[in-house]
């Protein structure tokens, strides 16, 4: 089983780059946003206290998350690998996915982030807001906060797996398909 997680902050191409990883790999994409939404959608007992957690303005927990992803799992035994997209945010999450997958004789592959610059991604993100009208990329004040809290969160996470031996920076700027080639390439050398 191949699994791998790609990072980057809003407006890096997560998105794009995912949906042809999938498809060339034939991995699961497990978007922990989207798992949560289909789980509070399903009123599966996780999703319900997923759901009590946002309606009361907290956080969800950790170990409701990782309760969703070990469902996920589950549901996709015969998966040939998953991308993590959004997911681990911080480094208990990343302790605890890596102890998730070591229950089920697997593990974190590669985490590959896409670094891109915060004037490209400003960029990128108010083109983005003018076509889809997403407040939260029409204003370039709150691109820089989400991009600080970007680094912020994620800098542990990536710690976390250098220690470890598995973390790749990629360029995320360049064209779609260049970036695709880099991330084949690491990909490739490790399956």
């Amino acid at each position: 089983m191949f699994n791998l997680i790609l990072f980057g902050p809003p407006g890096s191409g997560k998105g794009t780059q995912s949906d042809r990883l999938v498809e060339k790999y034939g991995l699961k994409h497990l978007s922990t946003g989207n798992l949560l939404r289909q789980e509070i959608n399903d009123k599966t007992e996780l999703g319900l206290a997923a759901k009590n957690y946002i309606d009361s303005g907290k956080l969800v927990p950790d170990q409701v998350v990782i309760g969703m992803v070990d469902s996920f799992f589950e549901q996709h035994k015969q998966a040939r690998g998953f991308l993590f997209d959004g997911f681990p945010r911080t480094a208990a999450q990343a302790e605890a996915l890596d102890n998730l997958l070591a229950s089920k004789q697997t593990a974190i592959a590669t985490v590959i982030a896409l670094d891109v610059s915060e004037e490209e991604l400003v960029k990128r993100l108010l083109n983005r807001g003018k076509s889809s009208g997403r407040s939260d990329d029409a204003d370039e004040t709150v691109i820089r906060k989400r991009f600080a809290v970007y680094l912020a969160e994620t800098s542990p996470v990536a710690t976390h797996y250098k220690d470890a031996g598995k973390f790749e920076l990629i360029p995320g700027e360049g064209t779609v398909d260049q970036i695709f080639e880099s991330l084949c390439l690491i990909i490739d050398a490790k399956i």
